[in-house]
Order: structure tokens, then C-alpha cells, then sequence
């Protein structure tokens, strides 16, 4: 008999529920097999799957890919070896189902007919769990997405059996006992992005269950705790679920602020039985959510009680020598609040940070969260993917969720809500559209950046018109570092670390920023100086910190930093308050501690160059610094152009000859010309279907332009001054007051 053994791999995210096992094309060649033939999976335990071929980079890898609930039914984990061989299957002629002991499910009155159209086809052994998805119409309701785990009581004939047409499907009501493979939890394919997080909780949790000869070989004692930790919604409680499931561990959950009471003693008890009760049922996992609430730190906390159950989890983790196999997995998004006693190796060895998924990451989330939506053909997930930076896993479940609304408020007018039963014709036509998604990613904004959420701008280059030079300045500043790093260490240097752009009022800095913002598709976080500036003590500065906190947690991202002489002038020259030197001081520590800070890039626009302190335009801060001048005819001509596209010009108009007399005239001050034109226009004649070249001259006679010979003369001298290499010099008279009225 031809048979191989491979290693167990999880499924991938579309494929759970659905029986399907993947095999590389060797494989099937070797057992001769095709797609849609059926196996049998010999682990402690055998049950029966459907081939399907494995993606691209599975190839010639031993492995089999299969769900939690085929892995359940074989009885083995991921990463154990499984024997795999054709099976010869019959039709199945009766199959009876029933519920397991924990759920109780009533069914409806065409629940077989519902169950056997979802299982057609599919290999059953018996004693196996048949998951069934739940879906909107379903007689029985868990949340949608989620498999019902039924166990196949009886089948006849037996062996493995096919569920054909005319097999006959039978449900009971009453669970069934003594089944202790139950599905239904939540098992690793329904974590996504978490690939390596996973893969080290395992080694941690799994091993020392399984195999706990492997440690005492190398002589040391298997991990006992692990703390996961990082941004809210990330998955941290998810994994700790999935590994309970997984290793068929006991579970206890500790929901920190429960074991809290007001009586003398009771909490320490509480937490002394659940420990005592994990080590009877060992091997077990004991979860404690949110750690930072019960075992916060001792030296801030006033309350007697919290200090006591601290020092009594520390003691009971300490003691872990007599509890056998337990492991404690604790969770918690504020690390930095819990008692450092417990972060010492011996209590929690491992901390495991869960951060938010990449890009990657964010597809695989949102193939589990959209597995039983009927998606439209124009929905490409990697394209939300794309659009999706700084999604934690619960954005984008939340997203899903906002989509199908959006799609369901569609088809409400067509329901009539007083009804019992909705048409199962209009049921079967629902559909989520690409558009669903799009409205709801406009509603739904990632949950690292609710404080500082930005509209990403809808500015491309495109909107830049004339200042060639400084863009491909910006450019290679902004954009290279973050769409092709590669460029950087081929050549052995670090990118720069910031940008700062100066020039007159008007000449398109902001503008500019939220083009690069845009391109480089980039979070973008803008920071308005004097927004910051608190009277507190220390606000100011706490405000700074969290701005680049939030960055590098939902890296990629631009810091923008508008009119940065508010809040960056030199230090020494001001009495008072302080406040502003202290804000300079925290900027320069951020900015020089950017080494950790890969995919951060500042960016800083001012009017005033010579006002912002010297020790931030020195390199390594701001390092390249970028004049945004008057643009010449060229540009101007181009800035009209873009402020004239929609408006409907007359023959006559010569945007050539309009560039050559405006002379002085910053970007700002030509979309004024292009709005006035039109508004002459239609003060003329309120019919008017289009602008004249006349209009324009009135219109330059009422715009007056921002660069005079003054402010000309400033840049210049300031130009002069960066390019030299000396800091500008603070002269009191000149540079001054110019201009700036």
C-alpha cells in the first residue's frame, strides 16, 4: 500500500471547516492521487479528507495542510507527522449528527436539508467532528464565520464514507457524552499576520506539555510564564484561546479585576485555588487578561489589596517548582504598569510583543474575517490590505462588520421587517461589494491612531505645480527611504532622518508634505505647533512623546510639523514660562533617538528659518534642508494650469502670458487670481458659461502678490546662510521684522 508520512501544517484561512487537505504535487503524484480524490490521515487517531493542491510556496515541502477540526479528528498538533494514504470511500447511506456535550443546539425545521447541502461530498469517518458553518439563515445561530462542531454518531456503512444525494442525514438533539474531542474553539487558523508570534508561544507552551523529556535531556526547566503584550486588539487573548485549544490543555481564565473582593484574604484564596485546581488537571494553562490590573506596580498603587496579590501571584509563579505541568500565559496592552517582580526570568521568561500585523499580516486577517461573506468579484483584499495601514485585527473585524452593514442597508428597502421570514431568494442575492468596503473604510479608523487620526490627503504630485527642484529634493528625502530602502544599504549609508522645509507664506510647503504623505502611501500624522503646547508642566513635552509613540507603532508614517518656529524658536532668548525650551529639548532627544525609528520620517515646514533653534538643523535632526522659493514663468504656469483644470477658460485666455506678468506671485496668490477671475466672471453676467482673459487682468489688479523685493531679499540671505554651513546668525536688525506684517 503506498503511503507517506508528512508533517502537519495549519490551512490556510479560506480553507477551515471545509474538510480539505493540501498536498504538494509530488505527493500526489507519488499516491497517485488527483484534486478531489480522498484520503485517509492516520495520526493517534484516522479520519478522511479531500485532496486539494497546495499553493506555490508549499512545493517540496513534506508537509499536509489541515484544519483544527481535521487535526482533532486525527488526534495530532501542528508540526507532528501524520500518515497519509488513498482511501477507498463508499457512499455513506445513513448519517447521524448530534451536538457535543457542551452545546445545545435546537434545530429548525429544515436543519438536516441545510446540513447536508454544506456536507455534500465530503469524507466522514465516524466519531469525527463535522464542522458546519452557521450562516445568516441558519437554524441555528452562533456568530457567522464560526463553525458548529457536530459529531458524526454513527455511520453506515463504516469505515469512511462519502455523503452523497441520497445519503440520509439524521440530526439528534440530546449532545452526546463521551466524545472528548470536542471542536468549536478557536484553533490557529484563526489567528492571522501572527505567524512567528505563534510559532515561539508553541515552542513555549507546546513543547514542555508533549515532549517534556527534550528539556530534561538539555538539563533545564521548560519556560513557565509568558506575557503577551502590545496594542489593544491585536490578538493577544485569540492566541492565548487557540493554544489552550490546540494543546488540549485544561484552561483556566483569570479576568484580572474579578479575583478582587473587599474582604481580608479572599483574593489572595481565589488566586491560590485557581492555581491549586490547574495543577490537579495538569497539563494546564492558566490565562490572566489584562495583568497590569491585578499585579500593578506595588510602589504606585496605594491600595493594600493589590500590593497582597501581587506578592501572592509572585509567590504562587515562584512556587511553580511543585505545580507540574502549568504554564501561565498573561496579557496585557499597558506592559509597562505591571509589577517588574514578575518580569524577571523564572516568572514570566518570555514576553512576546503582538504588534500591529503588516501588510501581509492584514490579508490573512481579513481572509478569516470575510470566509463567510459573499463577497463580489471586485473586492480584492490585498488591495485593502494595501489600504489598511495600522489595522490591529480588531479594526479590521470591525471593518468586515461595517461593510456588511453598508451592504445590508442596500437591500433593506426590499425587506419588510414585520414579516417572520425574509424571501430566501432575496437572501441568496446578498452581496458585499467593493464600494461596501470603501464606505466603511471611511468610517472605520485604526485603533492606534483614534487620538491622532489624520485624513490621509488626497494630494498627488500631480497638485505641485513648478517647484521641480525642491521635489526631487523631498523626493529622494522621503520617498526613497521608504519605497526602496535597499537603494540606502546597497550604498552603505542611513537615509536622512528629517526634512525641513523653509521658504515664503504660500509657496505650497504644506502642500508638498501631504503629496509625499499621499505617495508613499504612508500614515500620516500632522502636528500643528502651538496644539501641543500646554500650561502644565510637562504636557507639552508627554504630548511629543505619545506623537512619536503612536508613529512607530503604525510605521510606515510621516510626522509633520507645521509652523515649526511655534514651537521650536531658540532656546535662552525668552523669559517666562519656559515651556518652549522644554519642548525643543524633548524634540532633539526624539529626533536623535531615531535610530530605532526605521519607517518614521519628519518632516517640518516654517517661514521663519532663522527662528527655529540651531541645534535642530544640524544633521542627524533635520538634515536636509529645503528651500521652497517664488516659482519661475514655468511653474507659474504650471500652478495655473492646476488651479484652472475644472474652470471653463475662453479661448482668449493665455495662461502663458497671465505666468509672465505675475512676477511675485506665489502659488497661493494665483489660486486666488483663478478663483477671482471666475468670481469677476460671474459678477459680469450670473449666466456665465466661461472665464475671459479680461477677468484675469482684473483679477491680478485685486491679488496682490506675496514676495516683495524685502522678503525676497530675507530668503536669499538665509539661503545663502544654510548653504554656507554656518548656523544662520541672529542679527537683531536684519532679518528680522522684513516683510512679515
Amino acid at each position: 500500500m503506498n503511503e507517506v508520512q508528512l508533517e502537519v501544517a495549519k490551512a490556510y484561512p479560506n480553507d477551515s471547516g471545509r474538510g480539505i487537505a493540501r498536498l504538494d504535487p509530488d505527493t500526489l503524484l507519488h499516491l497517485k492521487l488527483s484534486p478531489g480524490d480522498i484520503i485517509e490521515i492516520e495520526g493517534s487517531d484516522t479520519t478522511a479528507a479531500k485532496v486539494w493542491r497546495a499553493d506555490r510556496q508549499d512545493w517540496n515541502t513534506d508537509t499536509v495542510r489541515i484544519d483544527g477540526f481535521t487535526r482533532q479528528n486525527a488526534d495530532v498538533g501542528i508540526g507532528e507527522r501524520v500518515t497519509i494514504r488513498k482511501a477507498e470511500a463508499e457512499k455513506a447511506d445513513k448519517l447521524v449528527l448530534a451536538p457535543p456535550e457542551e452545546a445545545s443546539v435546537q434545530f429548525g425545521s429544515d436543519a438536516a436539508g441545510m446540513v447536508k447541502r454544506q456536507i455534500l461530498k465530503r469524507p466522514v469517518v465516524e466519531r469525527d467532528i463535522v464542522p458546519v458553518m452557521s450562516s445568516t439563515n441558519h437554524p441555528f445561530m452562533r456568530s457567522p464565520g464560526q463553525a458548529i462542531p457536530l459529531i458524526a454518531v454513527e455511520t453506515e456503512p463504516e469505515g469512511v464514507c462519502l455523503i452523497t444525494e441520497d445519503t440520509e442525514v439524521e440530526l439528534r438533539e440530546e449532545p452526546i457524552s463521551g466524545f472528548e474531542k470536542t471542536g468549536g474553539g478557536i484553533t490557529y487558523e484563526d489567528i492571522g499576520g501572527l505567524q512567528n508570534e505563534i510559532q515561539r508561544v508553541r515552542e513555549m507552551v507546546e513543547l514542555p506539555m508533549k515532549h517534556p523529556q527534550i528539556f530534561k535531556k538539555l538539563g533545564i526547566e521548560p519556560p513557565q510564564g509568558v506575557l503577551l503584550h502590545g496594542p489593544p486588539g491585536t490578538g493577544k487573548t485569540l492566541l492565548a484561546k487557540a493554544v489552550a485549544n490546540e494543546t488540549s490543555a485544561s484552561f483556566f481564565s483569570i479576568a484580572g479585576p474579578e479575583i478582587i473582593s473587599k474582604y481580608y484574604g479572599e483574593s489572595e484564596q481565589q488566586l491560590r485555588e485557581i492555581f491549586e485546581d490547574a495543577s490537579e488537571e495538569s497539563p494546564s494553562i492558566i490565562f490572566i487578561d489584562e495583568l497590569d490590573s491585578i499585579a500593578p506596580k506595588r510602589e504606585d498603587v496605594t491600595g493594600e489589596v493589590e500590593r497582597r496579590v501581587v506578592a501572592q501571584l509572585l509567590t504562587m509563579m515562584d512556587g511553580l517548582e511543585s505545580r507540574g505541568q502549568v504554564i501561565v500565559i498573561a496579557a496585557t496592552n499597558r506592559v509597562d504598569s505591571v509589577d517588574p517582580a514578575l518580569r524577571r526570568p523564572g516568572r514570566f521568561d518570555r514576553e512576546i510583543e503582538i504588534g500591529v500585523p503588516d501588510e501581509v499580516g492584514r490579508e490573512e486577517i481579513l481572509q478569516i474575517h470575510t470566509r463567510g461573506m459573499p463577497l463580489s468579484d471586485d473586492v480584492n483584499l490585498a488591495k485593502l490590505a494595501t489600504d489598511t495601514h495600522g489595522f490591529v485585527g480588531a479594526d479590521i473585524e470591525s471593518l468586515t462588520k461595517e461593510a456588511a452593514m453598508k451592504a445590508l442597508r442596500r437591500y433593506l428597502p426590499e425587506i419588510d421587517l414585520d414579516e417572520e421570514d425574509i424571501p430566501p431568494s432575496l437572501i441568496d442575492r446578498m452581496i458585499i461589494k467593493r464600494d461596501d468596503f470603501k464606505g466603511a473604510l471611511n468610517e472605520v479608523s485604526p485603533s492606534a491612531m483614534r487620538e491622532v487620526l489624520v485624513e490621509l490627503p488626497k494630494v498627488s504630485w500631480d497638485s505641485v505645480g513648478g517647484l521641480s527642484d525642491p521635489k526631487e529634493q523631498v523626493q529622494e528625502a522621503v520617498e526613497w527611504p521608504m519605497n526602496s530602502p535597499e537603494k540606502f544599504e546597497r550604498m552603505g549609508v542611513t537615509p536622512p532622518s528629517g526634512v525641513l522645509l523653509y521658504g515664503p507664506p504660500g509657496t505650497g510647503k504644506t502642500l508638498m508634505a501631504k503629496a509625499v504623505a499621499n505617495e508613499t502611501d504612508a500614515n500620516f500624522i500632522s502636528v500643528r505647533g502651538p496644539q501641543l503646547l500646554s500650561k502644565w508642566v510637562g504636557e507639552s513635552e508627554k504630548a511629543i512623546r505619545q506623537t512619536f509613540r503612536k508613529a512607530r507603532q503604525v510605521a510606515p508614517t510621516i510626522i509633520f510639523f507645521d509652523e515649526l518656529d511655534s514651537l521650536a524658536p531658540g532656546r535662552g532668548g525668552e523669559m517666562g514660562s519656559n515651556v518652549s525650551e522644554r519642548v525643543v529639548n524633548q524634540l532633539l532627544t526624539e529626533l536623535d533617538g531615531l535610530e530605532e525609528m526605521e519607517d518614521v520620517m519628519v518632516i517640518g515646514a516654517t517661514n521663519r528659518p532663522d527662528m527655529i533653534d540651531p541645534a535642530l538643523i544640524r544633521s542627524g535632526r533635520f538634515d536636509r534642508l529645503v528651500m521652497i522659493g517664488e516659482p519661475d514663468i514655468e511653474g507659474r504656469e504650471q500652478i495655473l494650469k492646476i488651479h484652472t483644470d475644472d474652470t471653463p477658460l475662453s479661448p482668449d485666455v493665455s495662461l502663458r502670458e497671465l505666468a509672465e506678468v505675475s512676477d511675485g506671485f506665489v502659488g497661493s496668490d494665483l489660486e486666488s487670481i483663478a478663483r477671482e477671475a471666475a468670481i469677476e466672471a460671474l459678477r459680469e453676467d450670473d449666466d456665465a458659461e466661461e472665464v475671459e482673459m479680461r477677468h484675469f487682468r482684473q483679477a491680478m489688479d485685486s491679488v496682490r502678490p506675496t514676495i516683495t523685493d524685502d522678503i525676497r531679499e530675507y530668503y536669499e540671505q538665509m539661503e545663502e546662510e544654510f548653504r554656507g554651513g554656518s548656523s544662520p546668525q541672529r542679527q537683531a536688525g536684519t532679518g528680522g521684522r522684513i516683510g512679515f506684517q
